[in-house]
């Protein structure tokens, strides 16, 4: 996509970043020594410092959280840092749910990018993930489909960045993910900021697309006990919170909730 030709737009300058989503975006499950989660967020940070050692960033994005919740918590407090780039990645929580209406979520996800742009920030939006091969979560492609096609054109009508999740075929690999198949794994992480940065023209050495090494696929039983293990030990209990109203964001704040230069919060 073309960008702007201002200085302040080209690929690599930009010297602030925030961060706004759910779970995805704070960075579970991407651990660090001290029980926080980095996640792709913070490494497409790492990688825009390269370019620009002075960036400050800050990652508004909280677990759980529902396109209005994010709207309405991180969306004023992003306006009011005034970052130069933002990435909103919102709605994934809100399509799993039952009843939830894709056309509806993308009116409310465009009036919010309306507004970051407004406020002078450059945008990359990421698509929802394909969900072929994950059990019962399958029956929600549909709507991420419907969903994903909404912010490709807010995207356009905005003069957005895509970061498009969906396309990429090296997250089918199970080793993308963690256990509990609705997180990334670290590597899967990696991935996704490394497609990030393909997108922004930030130079790297690593490839986002890089084949996984080999490895002997489990046979049939395993890969059923193991589907039996995750819906028992994952999803029901993320079913019964949901069914119970519960978050599991209560009790989380932003891990980085002003703009601050990387070393300042390592």
């Amino acid at each position: 996509m073309e960008k702007p030709l201002e200085e302040e737009a080209v690929p690599g300058l930009w010297g602030s970043y925030a961060a706004l989503g759910d779970s995805f975006t704070e960075g579970l499950d991407d651990p660090l020594p001290d029980g926080s989660f980095r996640g792709w967020a913070d490494r497409l940070a790492g990688h825009l410092a390269t370019a620009r050692p002075h960036l400050r960033y800050a990652n508004l994005a909280i677990r759980g959280k529902l396109l209005g919740q994010i709207i309405e918590e991180q969306l004023p407090v992003a306006v009011a840092l005034q970052p130069e780039l933002v990435t909103f990645c919102a709605g994934g929580n809100d399509i799993l749910r039952p009843g939830s209406d894709p056309d509806a979520l993308a009116v409310e996800f465009e009036a919010a990018t309306a507004q970051l742009r407004a406020a002078g920030a450059d945008v990359v939006i990421c698509t929802g993930f394909d969900t072929k091969d994950v059990p019962i979560m399958r029956r929600v492609r549909g709507k991420v489909a419907t969903y994903n096609a909404h912010l490709r054109a807010i995207a356009d009508r905005h003069n957005c960045y895509v970061v498009d999740l969906w396309s990429m075929a090296v997250l089918h690999d199970p080793r993308a993910w963690s256990e509990d198949r609705l997180h990334l794994s670290p590597e899967g992480h990696e991935r996704v900021a490394l497609r990030a940065c393909a997108e922004l023209g930030i130079p790297v050495t690593a490839n986002w697309s890089e084949p996984w090494p080999p490895a002997n696929p489990p046979d049939w039983l395993t890969l059923r006990r193991a589907d039996i293990k995750w819906a028992r030990q994952h999803f029901v209990p993320w079913l019964g919170r949901r069914l119970a109203g519960r978050s599991s964001a209560d009790g989380i704040e932003p891990k980085r909730p002003e703009l601050a230069e990387l070393c300042e919060k390592a």
